[in-house]
């Protein structure tokens, strides 16, 4: 019985869960803003983590390895998205296209209602493009770059938490896969195939001329 992989399994299932649902809260106020690009890679991290969870029941490393392998590019994409929202370097905001692909003026739903924010339509707005309008946000308690950024870090810190769980549990059972012979363990044990008893072999059988 495969002991080293079941003691940590309930608590690796435990952190796929947590991973699960941050992953689709994140895709339902992605949903709400019209980011399609941040939908699509939600999307992408959703079925990721339940390839990761059929390897972890199902005892499949390879499954588990590829689950690790796409956290590293997760961690990638959400550190892309806190220096999108805070401008870091040559990004800016005002490339909202990178986001929306550029099929709409949207933004992070967080730009509206974030907590404590007032939203006040801006009338007669010489800013105002056809069939939309300009409002103004006053009163956030954070503004919603920082609600973006600090959403994107804790999905770094529950990816890095994955990675070291992923790789664990998938060396557990590469190395149980290498002891356990499905026919028994006989390699483990030396087997040989029996030998004819004494009375059962052929003997030479010698006749006078």
């Amino acid at each position: 019985m495969r002991t080293r992989a079941v003691s940590g399994i309930y608590l690796f299932l435990l952190l796929f869960l947590l991973i699960e649902v941050a992953a689709l809260e994140r895709q339902i106020f992605d949903f709400l803003g019209y980011q399609w690009a941040p939908i699509l890679a939600n999307f992408l991290h959703i079925m990721a983590v339940i390839l990761g969870i059929f390897g972890t029941v199902q005892y499949r490393s390879r499954y588990l390895i590829l689950y690790a392998a796409w956290l590293v590019l997760w961690v990638g994409w959400n550190a892309f998205i806190i220096c999108f929202y805070l401008e870091v370097g040559q990004l800016s905001q005002d490339r909202d296209f990178i986001m929306t692909f550029n099929t709409s003026l949207h933004r992070s739903w967080w730009m509206e209602n974030g907590p404590g924010c007032l939203v006040t339509p801006v009338l007669n707005s010489r800013l105002a493009l056809e069939d939309h309008h300009v409002i103004s946000v006053t009163g956030c308690l954070l503004d919603y770059p920082y609600i973006e950024a600090l959403s994107s870090a804790l999905q770094i810190f529950l990816a890095l938490f994955g990675f070291v769980f992923a790789c664990y549990v998938s060396k557990v059972f590469l190395e149980e896969e290498d002891s356990f012979d499905f026919i028994g363990g006989f390699d483990s044990y030396g087997y040989q195939a029996p030998q004819k008893t004494s009375h059962l072999q052929l003997q030479p059988l010698y006749t006078s001329g």
